[in-house]
């Protein structure tokens, strides 16, 4: 509540003046949130003067822009909320003055002040004579850039230490958002945490172009089957290549042959339901072809069937590697697809397979069951991983570092790939660490680093 229940009076003004076209609602907030104008000697319209004790807190519901600020308006304290337009006239053309949720409200803060009469006599501050130009300059240049990211020009005048404490938030934003579709798939399966890591490792299996088919064969597979037949690796096989649809061709071969047998007995057995997700082996390397994946989860499923349970108390990130270096059936060491001879090649996941799948199966839902429970060593341990794994590589990141931004870890890939995702893309430059950086009003400190 404000401290005196009537506003001061203000003069009306005779000045009417068009906005300005770099100037938007969310960046007259962001101006106010951070002060980012020159506050001495603060007039309002009226003539009085204003001291800003706190400019509020962002108000994300139903109300005006702030709440809970305090100022001074000559020898007067206020306390109450602050709303914001680009033009005085906002207020009634919002309907504002018959809101009850603005009956609170000190200040109207103003870019340009254009109606000399409101329904209600607030006090009125204009700020459009106190922003730095060459912060708008700036602003506008980034919501205009065509470029990777709006700031890449500016990117070497970042200091270390924003650099890393909004990785560090960026890294925690990532695992929240993935965590959400994490916990509404584990809501519908009723919390079983294996078949939850399942699914998810046959989506990852399928890299990007097949992760929905691989997901949906996994769907269609219910882990107590997977886990019923884990010590016959063609078993498992066979129910994977045949709910990926590979397995409805005349074979010459006798390993497809087999497979097809074992299939159709299995499907008739347990009544699995047809897959009409299809897998797709165009613009991909030789090496992750669908037939190469399903055979290497085979064998995954093959060697644990509690996998998560494992995970749970693996504190080795070197074990959990060892694990998924899966080779393919030896089949497959001459073959990338059925009846088709190649010349030998093992076909064992590398490495930078297996850190991927750690980064975007395990990892995720570690953090959902340490969030869950809570448990605060689960969280700790999945956080080191993402530290101990090498970075990513993707064109993306390829573009983070052309601008010379380092990469040292799979946690700073992860945080560079959210940073673009949520902010860089959508130019959300108000909402970004790096921007709020770079549009303070400051002296040129040189160049910093990351």
């Amino acid at each position: 509540m404000a401290d005196q229940m009537a506003s001061p009076s203000r003069s009306p003004s005779s000045v009417i003046r068009q906005p300005s076209a770099k100037m938007t609602e969310k960046l007259l907030q962001f101006i106010w949130k951070y002060r980012y104008f020159n506050q001495q000697d603060l007039t309002l319209l009226s003539g009085e003067t204003l001291v800003i004790e706190f400019p509020g807190e962002e108000n994300n519901h139903q109300g005006p822009d702030f709440i809970h600020a305090r100022i001074r308006i000559n020898d007067t304290r206020w306390a109450g909320s602050i709303e914001l337009h680009l033009l005085s006239s906002g207020w009634d053309k919002h309907g504002h003055a018959a809101d009850e949720n603005y009956r609170n409200v000190i200040l109207h803060v103003v870019w340009q002040e254009d109606a000399s009469n409101m329904t209600r006599n607030i006090p009125q501050l204009e700020l459009v004579h106190r922003v730095p130009g060459m912060m708008l300059k700036t602003y506008s240049e980034w919501m205009n850039q065509p470029g990777f990211v709006p700031c890449e020009r500016s990117l070497y005048q970042v200091e270390a230490g924003v650099w890393e404490r909004w990785k560090v938030k960026l890294l925690s934003e990532r695992m929240a958002r993935k965590m959400i579709p994490v916990g509404s798939s584990l809501r519908r399966n009723h919390f079983h945490w294996e078949e939850q890591l399942w699914w998810m490792l046959a989506g990852n299996f399928g890299m990007r172009v097949n992760t929905t088919a691989f997901e949906s064969i996994a769907r269609s597979i219910p882990f107590s089957l997977l886990a019923r037949h884990r010590q016959q690796r063609i078993q498992l096989e066979a129910l994977l290549f045949g709910q990926a649809n590979l397995l409805e061709a005349d074979f010459l071969e006798s390993y497809p042959q087999m497979l097809k047998k074992e299939f159709h007995f299995l499907k008739k057995k347990y009544g699995l339901k047809k897959v009409f997700e299809q897998v797709h082996f165009l613009r991909m390397r030789p090496e992750n072809f669908p037939t190469i994946r399903l055979s290497q989860l085979a064998g995954l499923c093959a060697e644990n069937t509690n996998l998560f349970a494992w995970a749970l108390h693996c504190e080795s990130l070197t074990a959990l590697r060892k694990k998924l270096q899966l080779p393919a059936n030896d089949y497959w060491f001459y073959h990338y697809t059925f009846d088709k001879e190649s010349p030998f090649r093992e076909k064992i996941m590398g490495r930078g397979m297996g850190e991927n799948i750690i980064i975007n199966s395990f990892i995720p839902l570690l953090f959902a069951y340490g969030n869950m429970h809570p448990d605060k060593a689960i969280l700790q341990k999945a956080w080191n991983w993402m530290l101990e794994i090498r970075a990513e590589e993707n064109e993306t990141l390829g573009r983070w570092k052309k601008r010379g931004i380092k990469i040292k870890s799979a946690a700073e890939s992860q945080a560079l790939l959210e940073l673009y995702r949520e902010y860089c893309r959508p130019k959300k430059c108000l909402d970004c660490d790096v921007g709020k950086f770079l549009l303070l009003p400051r002296k040129n400190t040189g160049a910093g680093g990351t």
